[in-house]
C-alpha cells in the first residue's frame, strides 16, 4: 500500500510540475490510453503466470 502511495504523490509532483513549467504532461491524454497501459501490464502478468505453469 506504501508504494501505491508513494507513486501517486510521484504522479501529482510531476503532473503539477510540468503543468507548471507550460510543457505537455507525461502520460496518455484520454483514457483509452490508460487502458493501454494497463493492458500492456497485465498482458505482462498473464504471461508470468502462464510460464511459471509451463516449468
Amino acid at each position: 500500500m506504501r508504494v501505491w502511495v508513494l507513486s501517486l504523490a510521484t504522479g501529482l509532483i510531476v503532473g503539477f510540475l510540468f503543468s507548471a513549467m507550460k510543457l505537455p504532461l507525461p502520460a496518455p491524454p484520454v483514457f483509452s490510453g490508460v487502458l493501454g497501459i494497463v493492458g500492456i501490464w497485465l498482458g505482462g502478468v498473464v504471461f508470468s503466470w502462464i510460464s511459471r505453469l509451463w516449468q
